[in-house]
């Protein structure tokens, strides 16, 4: 008989935000702000776990960590990459990594001190694995295997230069083979899954999937209070941003896990930063520190993105580009990142955090019935009734048009009116669009397109 101790700490989806922000906070029928994160906090967190138990502790990531802010994407993660290997992650896998390209993203993750690991992500040309698909670590005596899922949209949804020359899987088959390695052939008497694939798909996958331990979530920002035991299985989900820290204190016997005690920590402003980190935050930051703190407007209504049908900081986006090139219609993609405003001055980070990939502003003309299309698509993309064909991001951000549906129906079947400019549609006629991204408009919708 033995017992042993270990605890295991979750970030997922940082996108990139170094510093402070704040976060949203629901109460009631209505929204607080407060300030939550920093990568210096998160530091000082990890390290009074390590001080409490030097050899049990486990630091995973679920991915989206190096893009979504300024000072990130403006040197493709490399200020980023210093403080990575100082909090001494052990493993992570991806999303909006590959944002730079998987070249890139190969090179870089081999200049972390830990392994990038995806069973569903594969080379097109040789069919091989890209990344590794596990590592094994012993902590407290006990031999644990993690095991990565990347996002499987990159190849799907995502621009082109996400993918060029990689292809991905949902993973599912991959991961029961890779499960049952690392039981029978590696001996793992622990085995953990970081996942980048969003939590409805993951809920599916644990219960197709045996012999998981520990599942930690990521891509859909779920604020996960209290583990959820799927099969047998633990999942956890800790926000965005860094506004968060899971955390899952685990006992360990030799029929498995006896106890187990889960908690979301709010990375609040209580926390002191831990002063190498903070160093090394400012040392990133400094440089782009006077442009993004210029006040560049106000906003008279909280902006946010924490809505999955409309949100008021896509709505300001929107209204922006349409006013700019007068067009009858906008659309960007869903995005979930971007740290919210209240009520309040804007600053140039706020615009930078806002749409990080600072795409230019396109022009198209959609006839009335690819509207209509376009839209019944992006409905299934987000609430499919099988997990699996779930792609979003939220619903696709619009203007100019007022769409009623009933979420419920079947895909295709789920509008039932769309107006243009207050009219009902007119399936023939075309209608002069602006967007961001191809996410907003897809290449196989439209005509007439080019680029401001």
């Amino acid at each position: 008989m033995y017992s042993s101790s270990l605890t295991i700490l979750q970030i997922n989806d940082l996108h990139g935000y170094l510093e402070p922000h704040q976060e949203i906070f629901w109460t009631g029928d209505h929204p607080e702000f407060r300030e939550t994160g920093g990568l210096a906090r998160i530091a000082t967190l990890v390290s009074e776990v390590r001080a409490r138990n030097p050899d049990g502790v486990i630091l995973l990531d679920n991915g989206d960590t190096i893009h979504g802010t300024y000072p990130v994407v403006s040197d493709r993660g490399e200020s980023l990459k210093p403080i990575l290997n100082m909090l001494g992650f052990d493993a992570w896998t991806a999303h909006w990594d590959f944002a730079y390209g998987p070249e890139y993203l190969k090179q870089y993750a081999s200049e972390l001190d830990y392994p990038l690991l995806a069973v569903n992500c594969y080379d097109e040309e040789t069919g091989r694995l890209v990344f590794k698909p596990y590592r094994l670590l012993t902590r407290n005596g006990i031999r644990v295997a993690v095991i990565g899922i990347a996002a499987t949209i990159v190849d799907k949804v995502m621009p082109k230069p996400f993918h060029n020359g990689v292809r991905f899987t949902i993973g599912e088959e991959e991961l029961r083979h890779w499960v049952k390695h690392v039981r029978e052939e590696e001996k793992a008497k622990l085995v953990i899954v970081i996942s980048h694939l969003g939590y409805p798909q993951e809920l599916k996958l644990l219960n197709r999937v045996d012999g998981i331990d520990i599942f930690l979530s990521g891509h859909t920002h779920n604020r996960i209070r209290s583990a959820k035991k799927v099969n047998s299985a633990l999942i956890i989900q800790s926000g965005c941003h860094g506004g968060f820290l899971g955390r899952i204190d685990l006992n360990i016997g030799d029929q498995g896990i006896t106890i187990y005690k889960h908690r979301l920590i709010e990375v609040d402003t209580t926390i002191p930063q831990d002063p190498a980190i903070r160093k090394q935050v400012e040392t990133a930051v400094k440089p782009h520190r006077q442009m993004l703190n210029a006040v560049i407007g106000e906003t008279r209504t909280n902006l946010y993105r924490d809505n999955v049908l409309e949100s008021t900081m896509d709505n300001l986006l929107l209204q922006s580009i349409q006013s700019y090139t007068g067009t009858e219609l906008a659309f960007s993609n869903g995005w979930r990142y971007g740290a919210p405003v209240p009520v309040g001055p804007i600053t140039m980070r706020d615009v930078w955090n806002i749409i990080p990939v600072n795409p230019p502003v396109s022009l198209c003309t959609l006839t009335g019935k690819e509207v209509w299309d376009m839209m019944e698509q992006n409905l299934e993309q987000t609430f499919a009734s099988d997990p699996y064909e779930q792609m979003g991001g939220y619903v696709k951000r619009c203007l100019g048009l007022n769409l009623y549906f009933k979420i419920e129906n079947p895909a295709g079947k789920r509008i039932t009116r769309l107006f243009i400019s207050g009219k009902p549609v007119d399936f023939d006629k075309t209608y002069s669009t602006c967007y961001l991204t191809e996410q907003g408009v897809r290449d196989d919708y439209g005509s007439e397109k080019r680029v401001l």
